[in-house]
């Protein structure tokens, strides 16, 4: 992007939570705010058992800390079929430092990324665009 060019678009993203030894998502956030050109907010369900078409429809993108998945498949299951039957994109974020991530989901991510932040950026932009 030149200079001149200004992205004023505020994606909005569904990150995955849950238990977290690693800090995944702490670190996983921290990237996304080291991007000064970048504007995101972050929608939380109050429950991911029931999530609504309302819900999803303002999401643009659903972001999954695969490091994350072993200790909270339900809930990352729960996102991962509403994000299917809605047709929001998932990106897939490889566990920090690993290159492996579960098979499952790497079938259905529309995007797979470690944790550059420039290369996180674009990869949001680019399931989003395509």
């Amino acid at each position: 992007m030149f200079e001149d060019e200004v992205d004023d678009k505020v994606y909005n993203l569904l990150i995955s939570k849950g238990n977290d030894q690693n800090n995944e998502y702490n670190q996983f956030v921290e990237k996304l705010y080291s991007k000064n050109d970048f504007l995101w907010k972050e929608s939380v369900a109050g429950s991911y058992s029931n999530i609504s078409e309302k819900f999803f429809s303002k999401i643009d993108v659903v972001i999954i800390l695969s490091g994350l998945y072993e200790k909270n498949k339900e809930t990352i299951d729960l996102i991962v079929e509403a994000s299917k039957k809605y047709k929001t994109p998932i990106v897939l974020v490889r566990p920090h430092g690993l290159e492996e991530v579960p098979e499952n989901l790497e079938k259905i991510a529309e995007g797979l990324v470690g944790w550059n932040a420039n290369c996180i950026v674009d990869t949001i932009k680019n399931v989003i665009n395509s």
